[in-house]
């Protein structure tokens, strides 16, 4: 079991790093609009859900996922497009993973989780070395910027909060993108006059939702059932640094010794804060408890 979750953990982050890096080759090259893009890629997404979902049952398939989880995947999608059409890479990436773990981080806090030290140090390590990382890329951010890419990050950490007690993580997936497709395909209607289109554009749109998003959130959802949410929040952190591996490996980027320190940091920082477990805050005794406990009515 723990060798399929760290499997599944690691597939959905690998996954989540080739979706960053077909939205920045599309979205920066203004091969295709925003709205389009995410359209296509909750279309694409929702398609190869479904087809593997039917495969693997062999029949039809019965609805699956909610409507509150598909508004979430939708505030995610859209404004993550939209967002880095103003914002720099490195800007956006750090707004998006800081408030994904500000968002995980209170759910987990307030479900009564109380992470231990060495779980706070992983995440101030990891979370020094992304800043590290995109320190020379970063410029003020423009307000409209900023507040897209940061409810983005709220979205998503609020949904995989959600994920995680997912009892069909395929098929609720599946449900989500189809559940969000009309969503997203009304803001391309109403955005319509600015559409771009190409077919590099369109191609880089499918394989993000077909593959690093629609396979990516299955493999995602089935690791949270084995990460706690402190852990599953934190271990994200290294989503920037496989990004920015694969961006020397297949976009010709420069190997630069900044590169190589920063992910000593957050890959450290992440191991150190998979190391530890939390600590539940403890229910309060009832009062037949502590009589039994002591012998007496109202003792301490």
């Amino acid at each position: 079991m723990r060798t399929r979750m760290i499997l599944y953990t690691a597939s959905a982050l690998v996954a989540f790093a080739a979706n960053s890096l077909l939205c920045r080759q599309a979205l920066g090259h203004t091969a295709i609009d925003a709205a389009s893009f995410s359209t296509i890629r909750l279309a694409s997404g929702a398609a190869a859900l479904l087809a593997i979902t039917m495969a693997s049952r062999r029949g039809p398939v019965g609805a699956r996922g909610s409507w509150r989880s598909a508004t979430l995947l939708f505030l995610y999608a859209i404004p993550f497009s939209f967002a880095y059409v103003s914002l720099g890479a490195g800007t956006g990436a750090l707004i998006l993973f800081g408030s994904v773990q500000a968002t995980m981080f209170a759910g987990a806090l307030r479900t009564g989780a109380r992470p231990h030290a060495g779980q706070w140090t992983g995440l101030l390590l990891a979370l020094a070395g992304l800043v590290y990382l995109v320190m020379p890329g970063l410029a003020a951010p423009s307000p409209r910027g900023w507040a897209l890419m940061t409810l983005a990050g709220s979205a998503w950490g609020v949904y995989s909060l959600r994920g995680g007690g997912a009892a069909d993580p395929l098929a609720e997936t599946a449900g989500n993108f189809v559940r969000a497709l009309p969503l997203a395909a009304g803001v391309s209607v109403a955005t319509a006059a600015n559409a771009v289109w190409s077919f590099e554009g369109a191609m880089l749109a499918v394989l993000s939702g077909a593959l690093a998003s629609g396979l990516g959130y299955v493999a995602w959802y089935a690791a949270l059932s084995g990460l706690s949410v402190t852990r599953a929040a934190t271990v994200q952190l290294a989503v920037p640094v496989l990004a920015a591996v694969g961006g020397v490996a297949f976009l010709a980027e420069r190997v630069t010794a900044r590169l190589v320190v920063a992910a000593f940091l957050i890959l450290g920082g992440v191991g150190l804060a998979l190391t530890r477990t939390e600590r539940r805050r403890r229910p309060p005794r009832r009062p037949e408890a502590r009589r039994r406990e002591t012998g007496r009515e109202g003792g301490p």
